[in-house]
């Protein structure tokens, strides 16, 4: 336990990127109730996955983490959520195969459902309204009682976060990740893709081996039949977080038992701010977003504050530093944690450093952007000694046109077809495969 550390101790500092409830009576209300509901993971689940995120610091495991910039309380729906799972079993499957290690699993799900804002306010048309800061909040609509922030909508978010990791859990558990038959996993557009046949091949070669492993064992590889899979949200609304930090008995420790992973959004990273000061004194083990703006010290300050016992596994780094950027920015963070002998867990978000915004005003992101600040991240770990661990990825399972570039070639103009996202551009299912193949080549070829 931290020195002087509470789950409300976050109270005295400035926090930032916090709605303005209009009712302290209505929030109390919200948040006892918040508070009385059960845990949504267990301190076990937690503990095995900060094993793996140590393992995968080691290089001897690849973290994948991915799923929607922002999840809708409308998308809480058994299609949304297995189409989401089907891209990030086929993902983890192409690295293994490429990586030849075990992949972490992390789903950017059940409970991204908070955003942060470039401002408090935004104005259409001579009308001014706070912005919209996710379902767990406010509504997207344009006005004053969809953007009034809503207490209750806490509860509501964790009740569809509970609904979304019961039905995962049975679908991870229940033969639906089962490597015999990967073909469970195939999106109804799988067939159209460039890349279909190469991930046939992949998979052919997967179950060849795997029935070629069960004949000299003489028994089936059961524990292939089913995979971890852990949830993680940006631990933004910290009311929201605190209601369900809970003392573990077994351990003495406290833990976020809304998910597996939480994560420090770059926005509100700031070394004496309300976020740190929360996330300090949790026992899970959590992220820390750092942008290209973030100087060695201040980052040297952050990784202290955050993981002052130097425990393996505590403290992943999520850089998103952008394409043109990462050369410059990354090298000197490296160095400043080995020089204060850290072990981190480093993970390139190659999706938020690169987000342009077309003449027609809608955001987006070029795959080659994407692509290339992965591959340079690759390639500046290992001049620096070490290796890239894992990557970040903002995707959905459905076949939307969001993200410019590809194997199809998508441009601005394609964008307006199926551009579905209230906030951020993700990329769509072949993207997204088609990055876990290029970076399987990539990390094939390192050996």
């Amino acid at each position: 336990m931290p020195i002087e550390w509470a789950p409300s101790s976050w109270r005295q500092k400035t926090a930032l990127q916090q709605p303005v409830y209009e009712s302290e009576r209505e929030m109390a209300e919200a948040l006892n109730a918040l508070a009385s509901l059960p845990p949504l993971v267990t301190a076990w689940e937690i503990g095995t996955l900060k094993r793996q995120l140590a393992e995968a610091a080691a290089g001897r495991r690849f973290v994948l983490q991915g799923g929607d910039c922002a999840e809708l309380f409308e998308d809480c729906e058994s299609g949304s959520i297995t189409n989401k799972l089907k891209i990030l079993l086929q993902m983890s499957l192409v690295l293994t195969h490429g990586g030849r290690k075990p992949v972490v699993r992390i789903g950017r799900f059940a409970g991204q459902y908070a955003k942060p804002r470039s401002s408090d306010w935004e104005t259409r048309n001579g009308t001014t309204l706070p912005p919209y800061r996710g379902d767990i909040v406010n509504q997207p609509g344009f006005s004053t009682e969809a953007r009034r922030a809503d207490p209750w909508r806490m509860v509501r978010g964790y009740e569809r976060a509970a609904m979304t990791l019961n039905f995962l859990r049975a679908m991870a558990r229940g033969g639906f990740a089962d490597l015999h038959h990967p073909e469970y996993w195939d999106l109804d557009f799988v067939k159209h893709s460039p890349l279909a046949e190469e991930y046939s091949r992949i998979a052919a070669g997967i179950g060849d081996s795997l029935d070629f492993l069960e004949s000299v064992l003489g028994v089936r590889a059961g524990e292939m039949e089913w995979v971890d899979f852990f949830t993680s949200h940006e631990g933004l609304l910290l009311p929201y977080e605190e209601a369900q930090t809970r003392l573990d008995p077994r351990s003495g420790l406290f833990y976020n038992f809304s998910t597996h992973f939480p994560w420090i959004g770059a926005r509100t990273s700031h070394p004496g701010g309300a976020h740190v000061e929360y996330f300090r004194g949790i026992a899970n083990p959590i992220g820390l977003k750092i942008g290209a703006n973030v100087k060695p010290d201040e980052f040297r300050a952050l990784i202290e504050t955050l993981d002052p016992a130097r425990d393996p596994g505590r403290l992943t780094i999520l850089h998103r530093l952008g394409a043109g950027k990462i050369s410059g920015s990354l090298p000197p963070l490296i160095r400043e944690a080995r020089a204060a002998g850290r072990t981190l867990t480093w993970i390139c978000d190659p999706m938020h450093g690169n987000t342009r915004t077309t003449p027609d005003g809608i955001k987006t992101r070029s795959f080659d952007d994407i692509l290339g600040e992965l591959e340079q991240a690759f390639d500046i770990h290992r001049a620096e000694g070490g290796a890239l661990n894992g990557v970040h990825i903002e995707l959905t399972g459905e076949n939307v046109t969001e993200c410019t570039g590809g194997a199809r070639g998508l441009t601005d103009a394609d964008l307006a077809r199926a551009y579905k996202s209230q906030v951020d551009p993700r990329l769509n299912y072949e993207q997204s495969l088609e990055i876990a193949m290029l970076l399987s080549r990539k990390m094939r070829a390192a050996g």
